[in-house]
Formats: C-alpha cells, structure tokens, sequence
C-alpha cells in the first residue's frame, strides 16, 4: 500500500493537471463560439455553390473539359486537414485513418497537402509524398488561402502531374457530433443526375461565352469554395472536440482526486490506529 505521502504527491499532481485541463476547456469552448458562428454562416454558401454546379453540369450536356474527365496521371492529391495541436481525442487521427486506411489506395499512389502539422508528421512517419504543408491556415482560415491551395492543385492537375483531387476534412454538424468526410473535388462528379432526369430537368444549358471558357471560371471558384467550407468546418470541429476531450479529463481527475482522497484518509486512520495501539501496548508494558 502506497504511503501517505505518495498519495497526497500523487493528489497534488493531479490536481494541478485538473486546473490545466479546466482551463484548457474554457479556451476551447470560447473558441467553439466564435469558429462555430463562422462554420454556420459559411455553410450556406458552401452548400449553395455544390448544388449550382450540379445543377450546371447535370445541364450541360457533353462537353469535353479537363475538369470533367480524369487526368492522364494515376497520382492522386489529398488535401489533409488536421489540427496543429493534440489533446483533442481522435479528432487527427480520425481524419488521417480516412486516407491510410482507405481500401483502393496505396501509398505509391497518393500526393498528399496537409493543412495542420499533426497530418504532417502522421504522414511523414507512415512514409507518404507529403508534396506542402500549410500549418498557419487552420489558426485562422481565410477565403484567400483556400484559393492558394486550390491554384496550386489546379496547376498540378492541369501539368498532368495529378489525375485526381480529394479533400479530407471533420464536417461539423454540432457540438458534439463531427464526421470526418473524404469528398472528391477533380474530376467533378455529379450527384443524383439520374434523379432529375427522371423529374424531367432536362433541358440544356446555353452558355455565354463558350461552354468551356464558362467552366474555367465557375470550376476553379467551387473547387476554392469547398476547401474554404471545408477548413470553416474543420475549425469548429477540432475545438468542440478539444471541449469534449478536456471535460472527460477534467471528469476523470475529479473521480482520481475523490479515490486518492478515500485512500489517504484510510491510511491516515491506519496510521493514527498504529500509534495508539502502540502507545496501549507501551503503557500496559509499563504498568
């Protein structure tokens, strides 16, 4: 059984942790507020710029565009969004099991962007082309930095040096539920065409300038919008789950104070027990 001292140490010790994680909670959840507010008012957007460009292409008939078909290469691209921190339970490693795990890719197969140095060195470690790396992006995520990676990406695939885009990222949906999602972004595909076919939305669309000029323009801004949506979500996420994570630490050091307390007062009461049978013994031996 452990001493009085190295459980009142051991008390101590986590006590001081219990104020760490307390704190940490409080941070989080002020954060949660603010990139929450932010997560909310850019999903509309989001969400609205996704279904304009289905409804485009589903109406578009067939056009021959670059970013319609896959590219000439086999490589395909991940955009990796992480945190640049840890103790936000499986908030990383969730999103990084999304791409290491996935059943049709191999290592040799993928380029990967990471945003968040967690997805970095998670990467790295496991032997993946880690092409960037841009971790200032998730402290404070911008329209403009979105549109950085997108330019990038969009050059890479029209050099031919990549066939396909994807984006890994944990969608927001409250509080306490964040999904992490694998969303392809090149080619575009379009979702529930055969749907609308069916409703009878047939007819097709007339473009002016050209089809094709039309489609540089609108593409390159939906590929940027949802990487902005994207890392607007991924930021919520990671500071609601840091909220969770901190408060069942906090929870669990509160049960660890109470049964660390419940043995030093046992071994307190065996000790004062000790002295007075000692001091019983000592003065019957004297009598």
């Amino acid at each position: 059984m452990a001493s009085m001292r190295d459980i009142k140490r051991r008390k101590n010790s986590i006590q001081g942790t219990q104020q760490i994680t307390k704190a940490m909670k409080l941070v989080s959840t002020v954060k949660l507020q603010r990139a929450r507010t932010n997560a909310e008012r850019s999903k509309e957007y989001f969400n609205c710029m996704y279904d304009t460009v289905n409804s485009i292409l589903k109406r578009v008939g067939h056009v021959e565009h670059r970013y319609l078909t896959p590219g000439d290469s086999q490589k395909k691209a991940v955009i990796v969004i992480t945190g640049n921190r840890g103790l936000a339970g499986g908030y990383n490693s969730n999103v990084e099991k999304l791409v290491t795990r996935h059943p049709e890719w191999t290592r040799e197969d993928l380029v990967v962007y990471t945003i968040g140095s967690k997805g970095r060195e998670t990467f790295l470690r496991h032997g993946y082309e880690v092409k960037a790396c841009n971790n200032d992006i998730v402290e404070s995520p911008a329209y403009t930095d979105a549109m950085g990676v997108s330019e990038e990406l969009l050059k890479s695939y029209a050099d031919g040096e990549i066939g396909e885009i994807y984006l890994a990222y944990t969608a927001f949906k409250n509080t306490v539920s964040h999904v992490p999602t694998l969303l392809k972004l090149l080619p575009v595909e379009i979702s529930g065409e055969s749907g609308e076919k069916e409703s009878g939305a047939s007819a097709i669309m007339n473009f002016e300038p050209e089809d094709v000029e039309a489609l540089d323009m609108i593409i390159p801004k939906y590929v940027t919008s949802l990487i902005y949506g994207a890392l607007m979500e991924a930021v919520a996420s990671e500071n609601g789950a840091r909220m969770q994570a901190m408060d069942n630490a906090t929870s669990n050091a509160e049960e660890m104070i109470s049964d660390l307390t419940l043995k030093y007062n046992r071994a307190r009461q065996g000790s004062i027990t000790q002295e007075l049978t000692e001091i019983i013994a000592g003065a019957e031996a004297i009598g």
